[in-house]
């Protein structure tokens, strides 16, 4: 495989570069480089900019609205929007359900959903996880009983990211409880508006609100609103988990904040020299460097074997496990190079308006919060443990 760009790429990462720089609003740049928190408005703002421009649905065929980028392409513009700052795209609609109704859904469904997707006017939440049925996801309860023309619906997700932003949910269900744990699952759309639907919101470790329990409570869900074959849902979760692992990667993410953590570490000093000139430091920042790198090489591999009809398989466990090493390294290593200055800000500091002295201006708002915050990487979309024993089932054969 050619690492290196073609004219024609260099000529796309050009032209991403001068999109990004007319048309990225820069208080959503700063908000995302100094770590604050993005606002549903802020999100909404910067998917109609990439809509607008026809680059917001990077993985969906040309047909239904999407880019028809190649993989290079696709790597491109993310890359680039993590250099500068850019919000990253909340995935649940356009990078999770969106695929799922591509490959499963019904024209009816399609025509639907994914121009609302596209539009904002529908933002998507995840139910997979719950109490008893996390990495074990096949376990779950949350139960759909089929009376006439609905699905009644009765149990319980949590972890649910930005569900209090969210109208719609797509949902595993379990509708026939006396089969295999994997067969008897359905997937079904649900309308968060519906009677029956409560959110209550779990306050993290970094005291943000980003997940949520929900609630089901005799919820009725057409049964149009259901995807794929009943009973077989657990082939759409499959699919759709394969996209949610590759994209863990973060290559992007990862070679932002690797670029930050070289900067601050030539500005920093210890025993009356940079910290990046001492020789065990560097040691440790290249090892990160050349697993991000190989881990880079390894996504672009896996993204062009799905631009020609592949589905990731154990490739998707793979850089699951080895992105969200890499950042997690990343974030340990700044965490020790800026020491009393990774504590966090205070609250009021967290405004993008505050008239005070940005102290950690350099190195970010409240690393501290960050790098807790990232540790849940390792764990979400299936834990680092249970994807090295699928890659020992698919590839080893052990």
């Amino acid at each position: 495989m050619d690492i290196h760009f073609t004219a024609e790429e260099l000529a796309f990462r050009d032209q991403v570069r001068a999109f990004l720089n007319n048309k990225l609003p820069q208080d959503l740049a700063d908000k995302v480089r100094l770590g604050k928190p993005l606002s549903k408005d802020d999100h909404l703002r910067w998917q109609a900019i990439q809509n607008a421009q026809g680059w917001y649905a990077t993985h969906w065929p040309v047909a239904f609205g999407g880019t028809g980028w190649g993989a290079v392409e696709k790597h491109i513009y993310e890359e680039e929007c993590a250099l500068v700052g850019a919000p990253r795209s909340i995935p649940f609609g356009v990078n999770m359900v969106a695929p799922v109704l591509i490959k499963f859904g019904t024209p009816q469904q399609q025509d639907h959903y994914l121009p609302r997707i596209l539009s904002g006017e529908d933002w998507w939440c995840q139910g997979y996880s719950e109490p008893g049925a996390g990495s074990d996801l096949a376990s779950l309860k949350t139960r759909a009983v089929r009376e006439g023309d609905v699905y009644i619906v009765n149990g319980q997700k949590t972890w649910t990211t930005l569900g209090q932003h969210a109208n719609m949910i797509f949902c595993l269900v379990r509708t026939d409880p006396q089969a295999q744990k994997q067969r008897g699952i359905s997937f079904l759309l649900i309308d968060m508006t519906s009677p029956g639907i409560s959110v209550r919101p779990i306050i993290t470790l970094d005291g943000e609100h980003e997940v949520n329990e929900v609630f089901f409570d005799n919820v009725k869900v057409p049964v149009q609103n259901l995807v794929g074959e009943e009973n077989h849902g657990w082939t759409c979760a499959k699919y759709l988990l394969t996209y949610e692992r590759t994209g863990l990667a973060g290559i992007g993410a990862s070679k932002a904040a690797l670029a930050h953590l070289k900067r601050i570490a030539r500005k920093q000093m210890s025993e009356g020299r940079p910290i990046f000139d001492d020789p065990l430091f560097r040691a440790q920042v290249a090892e990160v460097e050349m697993q991000l790198m190989a881990t880079e090489m390894s996504t672009l591999r896996t993204l062009a074997a799905a631009k020609d009809g592949g589905v990731p398989g154990a490739e998707s466990s793979i850089l699951k496990v080895k992105g969200t090493e890499v950042r997690q390294a990343i974030s340990h290593l700044l965490r020790k190079v800026i020491g009393p200055y990774a504590l966090p800000f205070l609250e009021e500091e967290l405004d993008l308006d505050y008239p005070g002295e940005p102290l950690h201006a350099d190195y970010s708002v409240a690393l501290a919060s960050q790098y807790f915050n990232l540790r849940k990487l390792s764990i979400f979309g299936g834990s680092n443990e249970i994807q090295k024993n699928i890659v020992s089932k698919m590839i080893l054969e052990l």
